[in-house]
């Protein structure tokens, strides 16, 4: 292992280290691990990264200090801004990921990919069921089963492409050609890895793995007039994001589920709906007795000109808040959003309501295995101990035989 001090042109302080911190592994590949060096007064002066390989640190400090300048530095320092906290005194366990993995109850595939088992299967589908249930009581809207593949004109028109390339993940196919499947076959047969001479040979891309579910159900209405003033349509699936070396336990995977509902409709109709749900959530956190917050919130956008401003102006205007749960002494994660997106995406896809005039549209998402790992979290994976409106959905949900709970 390499490790290089890269010093930044001025020290960074307050709010912007978050910021600061969830761009550094999407710096560069050869990045492995890093840690902020503290100089007067606590403000960050340099960063201490480390590498597999020998690097050139002259460049690998200009990359870093490129995406301080223009992406973290000129962020509007926002205050912190707390929507609810919970009473609960409720602490969750610090070893939970090894706790799951000795029993079997979860199993590491890949880096960011988790198989999940019993009962934390069920815990996921229950949890879903009782968000299903607000979505049905509260807004009776229509549910969708997406393909998994989502046209890459979808995220192209949305600006996702620039807002986040980071995160983004690509479904290729060999060229459609028997010279190019000949050659192909034949290299495989001659080769123990083949990765690195695939995708000179593959087509060009027009399918990719979508970030999350909301792409579909634009892509779904785009070019269309909407037959009621107000639409609200929710689907489950699969959802995919490069996190590079941000992945750990089940809070950041490169591979999971995603329940979003969208509101399609007037200004006052998406923005009451997004409000209406957070609540709504947030009593069911309550009824759970689990610990966290709601907060405002913004997203990791990167690499673009408008990065810094789109931030400020995310959280200045208080378009995405989110739901945090406590998963371990001092930790926590986002397990829900719910976004204002204005005309945005009404604009990008030429939806229009009945009177002709461009949609507004918020969203509301949760990621099933972050709410499940934080309900394990909390309290642990013997379903007699789950509160009451989950275990009566897991009654039957068979318990792992070995290890602790």
């Amino acid at each position: 292992m390499h490790t290089y001090e890269l010093a930044l042109d001025e020290p960074v302080s307050g709010a912007h280290l978050d910021e600061l911190n969830r761009r550094v592994y999407y710096i560069s590949e050869a990045i492995i691990g890093f840690e902020l060096v503290p100089g007067d007064g606590g403000a960050v002066d340099a960063v201490l990264v480390s590498t597999s390989h020998p690097v050139d640190a002259e460049a690998l400090g200009k990359k870093l200090r490129h995406v301080v300048d223009t992406e973290v530095r000129p962020q509007l320092p926002t205050p912190p801004k707390v929507l609810w906290r919970s009473a609960t005194d409720r602490v969750p366990r610090p070893d939970t990921f090894a706790g799951l993995l000795a029993d079997g109850v979860v199993h590491e595939i890949g880096p960011g990919q988790v198989a999940l088992g019993a009962p934390a299967l069920a815990a996921l589908d229950a949890l879903d069921g009782l968000l299903r249930d607000i979505i049905r009581e509260e807004f009776g809207a229509h549910e969708y089963r997406y393909p998994t593949l989502l046209p890459v004109t979808a995220l192209h028109r949305s600006g996702y492409l620039s807002s986040f390339p980071q995160h983004m993940m690509f479904a290729a196919r060999l060229d459609g050609d028997v010279d190019t499947y000949r050659t192909f076959a034949e290299e495989v047969a001659a080769r123990e890895t083949i990765g690195d001479r695939v995708l000179h040979r593959c087509a060009p891309v027009d399918r990719c793995l979508p970030p999350t579910m909301c792409y579909h159900t634009f892509d779904q209405f785009a070019g269309t007039v909407l037959p009621d003033e107000n639409t609200v349509v929710t689907a489950k699936g699969g959802s995919f994001r490069h996190e590079s070396r941000y992945h750990r336990t089940l809070e950041r995977l490169s591979d999971f589920t995603i329940r979003e509902t969208v509101f399609l409709g007037t200004a006052e109709f998406v923005r009451e709906a997004r409000d209406r749900f957070r609540r709504r959530a947030v009593e069911l956190v309550e009824e759970l007795d689990l610990a966290g917050r709601c907060e405002v919130a913004s997203d990791p956008f990167f690499a673009g000109a408008a990065t810094a401003a789109q931030v400020s102006s995310q959280r200045l205007l208080e378009l995405k808040h989110e739901l945090h749960l406590d998963v371990a002494p001092g930790d926590s994660i986002s397990i829900g959003s719910f976004n204002l997106h204005e005309k945005h995406f009404g604009d990008a896809f030429g939806i229009k309501g009945p009177d002709g005039a461009t949609v507004y549209s918020a969203c509301v998402g949760f990621g099933l295995e972050r709410f499940t790992y934080a309900v394990l979290c909390q309290y642990g994976w013997d379903v007699a101990d789950w509160p009451a409106p989950l275990a009566e959905r897991c009654r039957t949900t068979p318990q792992p035989g070995k290890g602790i709970r």
